[in-house]
């Protein structure tokens, strides 16, 4: 009588095997993600210099570009800075804006409908985690806006990330407005080089007091949200320990 390996293997270890499984993938793709992306922003000037010339369509291709960026894992710290060369501080800034939020948003939905499935089925069985999980979503615009406030976390990898948690869409894409100080100073960077040559040739833009204050409060914030989150958890934790049998308000979060 013989009987496979995996057959007589505890359900335990399998769900270990098949969660390593997907963590190895899940980086992977990651990792080949952003390698395009890196590679993919060496046509970002030259994407640049065609939306300069594009005329009235040139705010309309650029927001849509941006998004792409966002979904690609392409940097877009050049596509910022030349916002502000060509569109001017006020419009750079706001077409900058429309196009992250945009691009962030599809990376999200991305995540969440792609991947969010697999980890609500892994986490159902941990009560802990699960409460960990509804506390972060019940938080979630606090926590959204203080993590785009950190120069910390990158931009392109918070987005999909966020998509994991239970963090609602609506509450997410309305803290995309912390992305504003950022943005604000990093196009009106773009706007003192003077054009998209002074740029391409590595035109220095020096960093004023601005730069150090946006510095600042991006540490705040990286201190403040890792302190919210760990408390947040923290207490969780203890509901969990009082309350074992505590469900969340709606069936939504038990369902396998």
């Amino acid at each position: 009588m013989s009987a496979s390996t995996d057959a007589v293997a505890p359900p335990a270890a399998r769900s270990r095997g098949k969660l390593i499984l997907y963590v190895v993938i899940g980086l992977a793709a990651v990792a080949g993600l952003i390698l395009a992306g890196r590679q993919a922003g060496a046509y970002v000037p030259r994407f640049a210099q065609w939306v300069e010339g594009l005329g009235v369509w040139g705010p309309v291709v650029f927001i849509l570009g941006y998004a792409v960026a966002a979904v690609a894992f392409i940097p877009g710290s050049l596509l910022t800075l030349a916002a502000g060369a060509i569109f001017g501080l006020v419009k750079g800034t706001v077409y900058t804006l429309i196009g992250a939020t945009l691009g962030a948003s599809a990376a999200f939905l991305v995540a969440r409908y792609v991947a969010r499935g697999a980890i609500e089925r892994k986490i159902a069985g941990n009560a802990r985690f699960a409460a960990i999980d509804r506390a972060v979503g019940r938080e979630g615009f606090k926590i959204v806006a203080l993590l785009r406030l950190s120069p910390i976390f990158p931009f392109n990898l918070l987005n999909y990330s966020l998509g994991l948690t239970k963090v609602g869409f609506w509450p997410y894409a309305a803290a995309s407005i912390a992305m504003l100080p950022g943005t604000l100073l990093y196009v009106y960077y773009g706007k003192a080089a003077g054009s998209l040559a002074a740029l391409a040739g590595g035109a220095k833009t020096s960093k004023g007091t601005g730069s150090w204050v946006l510095l600042g409060v991006g540490l705040v914030a990286t201190i403040v949200v890792t302190t919210y989150v760990t408390r947040l958890a923290g207490k969780a934790l203890r509901q969990e320990i009082d309350d074992p049998s505590q469900e969340a308000p709606s069936g939504e979060d038990r369902h396998v």
